[in-house]
């Protein structure tokens, strides 16, 4: 009798017949794409495309009209003793000024002690503000920062009685090149061998564990050549290869363990080489390409909030976990078929033994399987209601957009700097930014409003007298204003004040003037409300295709909602965790940071999105041994009993890597990397545990037979198999039930997998 195909199964069998050609096209298709990402480059998103509403509309018409305002400094200048009208405080101020002024490379200069400066004197007296910008384009101020540095260090030696501390564009860009981009490379250099030492445990092997990896990196790197052309449609922000990476190798080496581990199952069963591969690209390979769509469509939800970040990092997602499930069906089994039984070859003494393939799942999962199962309802109400108990403080999740203070380390020196600028000048560090464009800034109508718009800032509350006009050489319809907020403890009431009331009865009444606001709390709040406003067409788009895919992959109406809300109860704990450690400070100190008291206002939707995606992952995988077995002639609790254990080696290697990996990027130094990874790898963790070897077996025992339940109007289902067809001398048995009825009774276990012969245990209890 002919065997059935499915998709997984004829694409591996092609590849392990024309294996060279397999392995030379994936090269080639590697090759190609850096190679067109060289020569094509990568489109970046700019400020604008990045900002979303009236904030992002203030950025694109300094974009559009082709200015932009310089990198600025400002040196915080501090005597704990002298005032600022002393004298000799004066004079120094004035030499510390001339010292960065004689480098040549600032312009601009400007001191307390200058006409038309205001407010660069503290309210105490004991602090000024030295203010300058950098000549040149703002993205070549970090390049000229060196001498100004020089200067800053020789005036401090020069005047040893004051404290003189940097911040500004150039300074903060400068670290954060130097110790993010670091911590960047870290991780990402750390999450490689990471991941191949857990494999060289899991597999005992040298070459079993390189080929994950492998396959892996290369598909990262493939997909970053086609983001590189895609980007021409969608611009690309730095963030999004780290983020590849990230979500690259864990998919990746998950799909290649899933194939290899079930050929080496087969292997070790007596099978010969090629029925192995064939079995292990019908099963697992099918059960790649269903988490792979899944993952992507998880991923396409955050298409749908209409932001640029999210954008950028939904294409590159999608393209890795593209190309590296497409390797794992083509190039792999090709590997595997030109390796043989060399793929165990460099032996690790002691773990090869350890590791030897199996369908039994060990006595340790046998003993966890024979508890839950024989009160399934118990273990259900239990492990639900720890993951429900978890879930509990995400109800009073607090979202934002961190500021600097709360984002990095509180011992970083610009941190240091930015709480002491806010403290003796508020507002100073993170002023609103009001962009005005008219037909001609110069014009009466348009002075006389901005004099107005002045005095009524002011007056409202809105803004120290501090208020800085900014005009663009040969521009006269662009000028931005830089209103520095009064009270930084009401700075959303004061933006709000600022677009609802000031600017209306100022500049609203010139006829044909656009004055949009923008800053880092107008870019917060404008952020923050394109997110809510989109972030419930994301999740709902993600649960329907979610359900619909599982519904049409297992023809199992049961099957589809049970995935669902298993994977919202691994999501909602994980948002829970993250409230109790980032935002209330439980634990805090274990992931060497100190609770900022809320959570990155993108982290819920992202963490959404990627975590069910991934958890669809393990969930595909052990359901389709489920499915496989039952329909070789298991009862359902045999079945959820034989699918569980033959994976629970193969699950957990995987989850030890994506923990791994996820908690290499919980140790960065900026707060939303420390909360993405530590989110990741606690919802990994708990899917794995608590998910998959207690409630899915618990909730799958205790549905019984209804876990297979479809709707007669349903039956137009396409019927997918999960098997890889009857083996010629192992027809298929009849299912047999149970000895026993109810909680005492006796599963079969198979005594052979590859016969299909089954045999009762002893009644338990």
């Amino acid at each position: 009798m002919a065997r059935r195909r499915n998709l997984a199964a004829s694409m591996g069998g092609w590849s392990a017949r024309h294996r060279k050609t397999a392995v030379f096209a994936w090269l080639l298709f590697v090759v190609l794409s850096v190679a067109v990402s060289s020569m094509a480059g990568s489109k970046q998103l700019s400020d604008g495309d990045m900002t979303p509403g009236e904030a992002g509309r203030a950025q694109k018409i300094i974009e559009d009209a082709g200015v932009e305002d310089p990198a600025s400094e400002m040196l915080l200048v501090t005597s704990a003793r002298t005032n600022a009208d002393d004298p000799a405080f004066r004079s120094a101020v004035q030499d510390i000024a001339a010292k960065v002024a004689a480098t040549d490379v600032v312009e601009n200069v400007r001191t307390p002690y200058d006409a038309g400066v205001q407010g660069a004197k503290s309210s105490d007296g004991h602090s000024v503000l030295v203010q300058f910008d950098f000549k040149g384009k703002n993205d070549d101020a970090v390049d000229h920062l060196d001498p100004v540095l020089d200067a800053v260090k020789a005036a401090k030696a020069a005047h040893p009685d004051l404290t003189v501390e940097q911040l500004g564009d150039a300074s903060s860009q400068k670290w954060f090149d130097d110790t993010i981009g670091n911590d960047f490379k870290t991780a990402e250099w750390t999450a490689v061998p990471l991941a191949l030492g857990i494999l060289l445990i899991a597999f005992g092997a040298v070459v079993a564990a390189l080929l994950p990896v492998a396959l892996a990196l290369t598909a990262f790197i493939a997909a970053g050549g086609l983001l590189a052309l895609a980007t021409r449609i969608v611009p690309t922000s730095d963030t999004t290869m780290s983020v590849m990476l990230l979500i690259g190798l864990a998919v990746g080496v998950d799909y290649c363990l899933f194939y290899i581990r079930r050929e080496r199952e087969e292997r070790a069963k007596g099978r010969d080489p090629e029925r192995a591969l064939e079995i292990a690209a019908a099963t697992s390979g099918r059960s790649v390409l269903i988490s792979g769509v899944t993952v992507m469509v998880a991923m396409a939800g955050m298409m749908f909030t209409g932001l640029g970040q999210f954008q950028s990092m939904a294409l590159g997602t999608i393209l890795v976990v593209l190309t590296a499930m497409i390797g794992s069906v083509t190039v792999l089994p090709a590997l595997l078929s030109m390796l043989g039984d060399k793929v165990d070859a460099g032996k690790i003494p002691g773990l090869a033994r350890m590791r030897r393939p199996s369908a039994d799942g060990g006595r340790f999962w046998g003993a966890i399987l024979r508890t839950v199962l024989r009160r399934p309802l118990v273990w259900t109400v239990a492990a639900g209601g720890v993951l429900v108990a978890l879930a509990i403080p995400a109800a009073g999740m607090k979202l934002s957009m961190l500021p600097l203070d709360k984002e990095l380390p509180k011992d970083v020196s610009i941190v240091q700097t930015y709480k002491h600028v806010n403290e003796k000048f508020p507002g100073g560090p993170a002023p609103a930014e009001v962009v005005v464009k008219a037909k001609d800034i110069n014009a009466a109508d348009v002075q006389g409003a901005l004099d107005a718009f002045k005095k009524k800032a002011v007056a409202d509350g809105v803004s120290t007298e501090k208020i800085e006009v900014r005009t663009y050489p040969g521009k006269t319809d662009v000028m931005s204003i830089s209103v520095p907020f009064a009270d930084t403890s009401k700075e959303v009431e004061s933006l709000k004040k600022l677009r609802d009331s000031v600017i209306p009865e100022t500049f609203g009444k010139v006829k044909g003037l656009d004055a949009p606001v923008t800053g880092e709390t107008a870019r917060t709040e404008d952020f923050n409300h394109q997110l809510g406003k989109t972030t419930p067409i994301a999740f709902g788009f993600v649960l329907l295709f979610a359900f619909l895919l599982m519904l049409t992959s297992f023809r199992s109406l049961t099957i589809a909602l049970t995935a669902i809300v298993l994977n919202l109860l691994s999501v909602g704990a994980a948002y829970g965790v993250l409230t109790l450690v980032f935002q209330h400070g439980y634990g805090d100190f274990l992931v060497g940071t100190d609770a900022p008291g809320a959570i990155t206002s993108w982290l819920p939707l992202f963490l959404f999105v990627v975590l069910f995606g991934l958890s669809m992952d393990y969930h595909v995988f052990v359901v389709s041994r489920i499915r496989e077995a039952y329909d070789r002639g298991m009862n359902t609790n045999d079945a959820v009993a034989y699918g569980v254990r033959s994976t629970a080696g193969v699950v957990t290697s995987a989850a030890v890597i994506m923990v791994a990996v996820f908690g290499v990027f919980g140790t960065l130094s900026m707060q939303q990397m420390k909360q993405m990874g530590v989110g990741l790898a606690v919802a990994v963790l708990l899917d794995a545990t608590i998910i998959r070897a207690i409630l899915l077996p618990a909730v799958m025992g205790m549905l019984s037979e209804r876990n297979w339940y479809l709707p007669k109007w349903l039956g137009w289902l396409p019927t997918m198999d999960h098997g890889a067809g009857a083996d010629d001398d192992a027809p298929e048995q009849p299912r047999r039930e149970p000895v026993l009825a109810g909680r005492h009774a006796a599963p079969y276990e198979p005594e052979d997998v590859s016969t299909n012969q089954w045999i009762p245990r002893p009644p338990v209890g």
